[in-house]
């Protein structure tokens, strides 16, 4: 073992949440270290319903001051990284006028039931605050009432047993997983002394260095000023490895599927239907990638190593749908790939799995005995807030560190979104010659402002075949410079081929070659990730690849 290198924070978790500070603290001049058990963002990170929204739910909890930080944190990353996120029109079916009043008063004075049938009147008034929580950094319009009439001629298959629709605008996340790897890769450019490491395991602590492995099978040994668990929902396992009994986390699995639906897509015309199933549950559907993404459950969960999109919850998102949308057909064939995850929230027996606060906390261990570190636990919170979360507990670390913040995150942007064109259709023209001006929209959207740097890839390496998703060169580059271990975090997180059903086993090959060649793997290896990642997606996604 090495001397253990000293350093001012380590934070165990790659995730959003200790993406997002790492990113912050490494702007400040802190000294870094960030390690993952997995790939970055692959936990809990990876399986959201790809959402930045202001939580217009959280208004019958009374949680005002989320749902005031959420539209402002939307609003922000709309302008941060403008190549992932973008606008969502949503369209909230409505099926009565004045039902759900008195529950949803007696869900703001807590209640621990949730309450059901939303009316019109109910509606409007949560939109009226959501526009009014949403003002600060304002780009996107506000919400309006269509009649019945109007929601049926915008959406024909919708069913006839609404009698209105309110109508707003949240943002969705094209590609979250590379979000995550762009706020790591932005923490070391601004802060190269600083270390992030994927598939790195914690081996042991004395409570003055921490030992960790890292892939290659090499020991590292940090010795930390504070040390932050942004592990989600394996906050209390990391925190007993740390020598800390916790009780921290009560978490709700999540999951989702994605449809080959070319019907649906036409009627959901580029926007969100956000809708109460039979059973007063809150559901989703959209046009995620080509595909119609559908979600989510909310399932009291415990074990996040063994997750999987049970049967039982495929047969209640089609229900719903058929409910929704009787004028269109569903079944399972149209299913290109399922997922789930566990949200981290805070643990809250009793309360139902629904009305658990979606906020944020960062509870402290102060040192004690031989932990000579204090332990900040980064619990809840949700995908929207990340960057304000990060700020609040920067903050915190700066004063125990006796440093004062140099840089603020609030107008930073983020990877490729970072002199992101105002008008890409005119930025990819001026572009085209060699290269279409779709693809270089392609490129844009996928990469950001990283574009340039794809396609000169693309010119040397490879674009892409006719009806093919990917190209060759594509891969090149992200084999040289996303930190890619596995073929899995290629076809999973560094591109969305797996989860969008673009990928056959004969793609999967040519690119564990393509990543083999760069990354120094022998033919042997390269058999190993092809065959460990068919069944990872068999087992995981059901995606079965011929």
């Amino acid at each position: 073992m090495s001397d253990p290198r000293d350093i001012d924070v380590l934070i165990l978790g790659a995730g959003i949440n200790g993406a997002g500070l790492f990113r912050d603290l490494c702007e400040q001049g802190i000294t870094c270290a960030i390690i993952d058990k997995g790939d970055f963002g692959s936990g809990t990170s990876a399986a959201p319903s790809r959402l930045i929204h202001g939580g217009i739910k959280y208004l019958e909890t009374g949680e005002l001051r989320l749902v005031a930080q959420s539209t402002l944190e939307r609003n922000l990353l709309l302008r941060n990284a403008p190549h992932y996120v973008k606008p969502l029109p949503t369209v909230i079916p409505i099926f009565s006028w004045l039902r759900g009043i008195p529950a949803a008063i007696r869900t703001l004075f807590g209640s621990t039931t949730a309450p059901r049938a939303r009316g019109a009147v109910l509606i409007q008034i949560g939109l009226l605050l959501y526009d009014l929580y949403g003002r600060r950094a304002r780009i996107m319009p506000r919400h309006r009432l269509w009649s019945r009439q109007r929601a049926l001629a915008e959406i024909p298959p919708l069913t006839p047993r609404i009698v209105a629709a309110g109508t707003y605008h949240d943002a969705f996340v094209t590609h979250p997983e590379r979000l995550v790897l762009e706020l790591v890769q932005d923490g070391l450019a601004a802060h190269p002394a600083s270390v992030a490491m994927n598939y790195a395991t914690l081996a042991g602590t004395d409570g003055d260095r921490i030992d960790v492995t890292g892939p290659d099978g090499r020991a590292l040994s940090f010795r930390p000023r504070i040390v932050i668990n942004a592990a989600g929902p394996w906050i209390d396992a990391v925190n007993r490895q740390l020598g800390l009994e916790t009780r921290l986390i009560g978490g709700t699995k999540g999951s989702h599927i994605l449809l080959d639906h070319p019907a649906l897509i036409r009627a959901l015309d580029g926007r969100m239907i956000y809708f109460e199933a039979d059973d007063g549950r809150i559901c989703l559907v959209y046009d995620y990638l080509g595909r119609a993404l559908v979600g989510s459950t909310d399932i009291r969960a415990s074990d996040p190593d063994d997750l999987r999109c049970e049967d039982d919850e495929i047969d209640y998102f089609l229900e719903s749908l058929r409910n929704l949308l009787p004028g269109l057909d569903f079944d399972r064939r149209q299913i290109v790939s399922v997922y789930s995850g566990i949200r981290p929230l805070p643990r809250s027996d009793g309360t139902a799995a629904g009305l658990i606060s979606r906020d944020h906390s960062a509870p402290v261990a102060e040192p004690a005995g031989a932990r000579r570190w204090p332990v900040i636990s980064l619990v809840g919170g949700k995908w929207t807030t990340f960057r304000g979360f990060a700020e609040e507990v920067a903050d915190a670390v700066l004063d125990r560190l006796g440093r004062k913040r140099i840089v603020s995150t609030r107008a930073l942007p983020i990877g490729g979104g970072r002199n992101f064109p105002a008008d890409p259709t005119a930025w990819a023209a001026a572009r085209a010659g060699s290269i279409p001006a779709a693809r270089w929209l392609a490129l844009l959207d996928r990469y950001g402002t990283r574009a340039e740097a794809v396609a000169l890839a693309e010119a040397k390496h490879g674009g892409p075949a006719e009806g093919d998703a990917w190209s060759p060169g594509e891969i090149v580059w992200i084999a040289r410079h996303d930190r890619v271990v596995h073929l899995a975090d290629i076809v999973l997180r560094r591109t969305p081929l797996a989860l969008t059903g673009s990928l056959s086993l004969a793609d999967l090959r040519r690119i564990a070659e393509i990543a083999g060649t760069e990354l120094g793997w022998g033919p042997d290896h390269v058999t190993t990730e092809i065959e460990s990642t068919r069944a990872l997606l068999a087992a995981r996604y059901r995606v079965v690849l011929y």
